[in-house]
C-alpha cells in the first residue's frame, strides 16, 4: 500500500512538473514590456533567492565545500550555467515573439538529439529502431525546413542546448537542488551587473512598470525553481520509463497553446512535419517500452539460487 502511494504521489508531482513546464509559454508573455535578456536577468537572479531558501530550509550545505574541492566538477557546472542560459534566453524570446509552436518542436525533438548526442559523444550503441526513429527525425527537419523557408533553428538550438544540458548533468551526478543552487550562484553576479546596468541606463522595467510587474519578474524564480522541485520529487518515485512518457506532455502543451491559443500559422508542410516527428517519437516509445518489458522478463527467468546451509563441524 505505501509503495502505490507513493508512485500516486510521484505520478502527480511528474503531472505537476510538466504541466507547468507545458503551461509556462503563458506565463512570459505577462513580463512584456521586458525584453528576453531582462527576462532571463530577473530569472537567473530571483532562482538563486528561491533555491538558497530551500537549502536554508533542508539545511543541506555540505556539498557546497566538496565542490570547491573539485575544479573540474566546477568547470562542468559553469559549463552548463552557460549552455542553459542560452536555453533559457532563447525560449523567452521565441515564446515573446510568436513562435511557441517552433519552440515545442525543439522538446519534441530533444530526445531524438540526445540519442544522436549518445552515438557521437559517448559511442553508443543503437538498435534499429532508435536509427529508424533517429533517420525520420532528419526527414522531418527537412520537411519542416522547406515548409519555414529556412532551417527551424529556434527548434534546434532549444534541442542541442538541453541536450548537452543534461549530458553535462549526467556527469555532473548531482542533485536536482544542489546543482541547480550552483548554477545559479555563478549566473548571478552577471546576472545582477546587467539589470544595475539597466537601471542606471533607465531602461529597466522592474521600477518603471509598477509593483505588479516587479512581482511578476520576481516570480520568475518559483516558476523555475517549483517545477524542477517537483521533478526531483516524481524521479525518485516513479520508473524512467514512466517519467520519460511523462516528458512530451510539455511540448504537447506548448504546441497546443501556440495553435489554439497564439493562432500560430500551421500550413499543411508543418503538419507533414510534425507529423514524422510524432511518428519517430511514437516508435522510440515503442522500442523503449519493449526493451524495458523483455529485460523485466529476462530478470523473472534467471532462477534465485539460495545457499545450501553451512554444515557444523563434526
Amino acid at each position: 500500500m505505501k509503495a502505490e502511494n507513493e508512485q500516486r504521489a510521484g505520478l502527480l508531482y511528474g503531472f505537476g512538473a510538466y504541466g507547468m513546464w507545458g503551461l509556462v509559454p503563458l506565463f512570459w508573455p505577462l513580463l512584456m514590456p521586458a525584453g528576453a535578456v531582462e527576462i532571463l536577468a530577473h530569472r537567473m537572479t530571483w532562482s538563486l533567492a528561491v533555491v538558497g531558501l530551500a537549502l536554508l530550509a533542508v539545511r543541506r550545505w555540505g556539498w557546497i565545500r566538496k565542490l570547491m574541492r573539485q575544479p573540474r566538477k566546477l568547470g562542468l557546472t559553469a559549463l552548463a550555467a552557460s549552455v542553459i542560459s542560452v536555453n533559457w534566453g532563447l525560449y523567452i524570446w521565441s515564446v515573446n515573439n510568436g513562435h511557441v509552436v517552433e519552440s515545442s518542436l525543439g522538446y519534441f525533438i530533444n530526445p531524438l538529439v540526445s540519442i544522436a548526442m549518445g552515438v557521437l559523444v559517448l559511442g553508443e550503441r543503437l538498435r534499429r529502431a532508435q536509427w529508424v526513429a533517429v533517420g525520420i527525425s532528419f526527414v522531418a527537419v527537412l520537411v519542416l525546413a522547406i515548409g519555414y523557408g529556412r532551417p527551424p533553428w529556434i527548434s534546434l538550438v532549444l534541442a542541442c542546448s538541453f541536450a548537452t544540458y543534461g549530458l553535462i548533468k549526467k556527469k555532473l551526478n548531482m542533485g536536482g537542488l544542489e546543482s541547480l543552487a550552483a548554477e545559479t550562484a555563478m549566473l548571478f553576479l552577471p546576472a545582477l551587473g546587467y539589470l544595475l546596468w539597466l537601471g542606471a541606463q533607465g531602461r529597466s522595467t522592474f521600477a518603471s512598470q509598477g509593483v505588479g510587474h516587479a512581482l511578476l519578474l520576481a516570480a520568475t524564480g518559483l516558476v523555475t525553481a517549483v517545477p524542477l522541485v517537483f521533478f526531483g520529487a516524481a524521479a525518485i518515485r516513479v520508473p524512467l520509463s514512466t517519467l520519460g512518457l511523462l516528458q512530451y506532455m510539455a511540448p504537447v502543451f506548448q504546441f497546443g497553446l501556440g495553435v489554439l491559443y497564439f493562432h500560430e500559422a500551421m500550413p499543411p508542410e508543418r503538419w507533414a512535419g510534425f507529423s514524422l516527428v510524432w511518428a519517430a517519437l511514437a516508435l522510440l516509445t515503442w522500442d523503449a517500452l519493449r526493451t524495458a518489458r523483455r529485460s523485466r522478463a529476462r530478470l523473472e527467468a534467471v532462477p534465485v539460487v539460495v545457499p545450501a546451509p553451512a554444515r557444523e563441524p563434526a
